[in-house]
């Protein structure tokens, strides 16, 4: 469980979360009923905190329950998506 909460912007088409006064994101855009990961970006202030990966998971779980697809453009949510493969009916 993280210490950290991951709150979801839709009017910027984002999952944020601030640590430390550091603010770490996960960047979408939605083609139909697909959602985009563009970036996932954690500034080394606040690194090697699995803050990359909650964002992803949180990313993912509210997909799903919107009944979105995800198509991760970018490489962390790629990787990511490849070892949590429980998500991977999710991918379109």
């Amino acid at each position: 469980m993280s210490d950290f909460e991951v709150q979801h912007q839709p009017d910027r088409s984002r999952f944020v979360t601030v640590l430390e006064g550091v603010e770490a994101v996960l960047d979408y855009r939605m083609e139909g009923e697909c959602m985009v990961i563009e970036h996932t970006i954690v500034p080394e202030a606040v690194g090697g905190r699995g803050i990359a990966g909650t964002l992803t998971r949180v990313a993912f779980d509210h997909a799903r329950a919107q009944g979105w697809h995800v198509r991760p453009a970018c490489s962390y949510a790629a990787g990511w998506v490849d070892r949590h493969p429980e998500y991977g009916d999710l991918l379109g």
